[in-house]
């Protein structure tokens, strides 16, 4: 689909932490407004950054030009008055959408976080464009906390094209992760939304990731599920007969399930706690 880029200056970067994300982290980070992967299931749809919009989500992304620069104003600031700085990039848009290949504002955020570094780092992407900054990431691990956690709802790719067609491939997603986890980063497989995927899953994410978060539509939309009703969720479900996987209690049987293939520490569900950012 054709995307509007425009270029903004941004006032500010940093955002205090609310809602799933108040418990652990601080602050979020979006380098971006808008999302080109327009996943069906974003909730970012029913927020009001698109609900006042024309273009429909997917076909548009502002890109904050000014990015890096704000961060470090507002990271030394937070950081003189002895305020934790636990940030989570991103809550609202991806941090390695197509654009970034060529605009690079996460990247110089990035290098702004090596000299002026945040207490803990966590990294929500779908995109194996991340693993172009492994450079980065490695350094920055040695100065603090970094957790990179790659979406990944299914290991079916015809399953993803339905609910995701413009995101990138399973597989490729999985490939980078494999190389974050060899460098030494840790590494989370987010299964958020849980989405229909074959019994052979677990093994597919052994040895590539350090911890698996399990959420769902019903309860990570932050309307318990009213927001992803409003989008249509049931009805794409049921049209490609797929409505036992949108079932209340989903993130407990695949809780249990994925429990028979790794240790109950390396699992955690999003209905118990906010997104994890400690590794023990």
């Amino acid at each position: 689909m054709p995307i509007e880029i425009k270029e903004i200056m941004s006032k500010k970067i940093l955002s205090e932490a609310k809602g799933y994300l108040d418990i652990g982290f601080t602050h979020s980070l979006n380098p971006y407004s808008g999302c080109a992967f327009a996943c069906k299931y974003c909730y970012v749809r029913e927020m009001p950054i698109q609900k006042f919009k024309e273009i429909p989500w997917g076909g548009w992304v502002d890109v904050k030009a000014n990015a890096a620069e704000n961060y470090r104003n507002e990271v030394i600031k937070l950081r003189r008055n002895n305020r934790p700085v636990h940030i989570f990039m991103s809550s609202a848009t991806d941090p390695y959408q197509p654009i970034e290949a060529k605009a690079a504002v996460t990247r110089r955020i990035l290098e702004e976080m090596i000299e002026n570094p945040p207490h803990l780092l966590q990294i929500q992407t779908r995109s194996p464009l991340i693993t172009r900054d492994m450079d980065l990431l490695i350094v920055l691990k040695e100065r603090c906390e970094v957790l990179v956690s790659m979406t990944v709802e299914t290991d079916r790719e015809d399953v993803k094209r339905i609910f995701a067609p413009y995101a990138p491939g399973i597989r490729l997603r999985l490939k980078a992760l494999r190389e974050l986890h060899d460098a030494g980063v840790f590494t989370q497989a987010a299964l958020s939304p849980i989405l229909p995927f074959t019994p052979d899953f677990p093994n597919v994410l052994e040895g590539i990731v350090d911890r698996i978060w399990i959420d769902t539509l019903l309860i990570g939309d932050g309307l318990m599920g009213r927001r992803s009703e409003r989008l249509g969720m049931p009805h794409l479900f049921e049209t490609h007969d797929l409505s036992k996987w949108y079932q209340k209690d989903i993130h407990l049987r695949v809780e249990k399930y994925f429990k028979q293939f790794f240790p109950g520490e390396m699992i955690r569900i999003s209905k118990d706690e906010a997104f994890p950012i400690h590794k023990t």
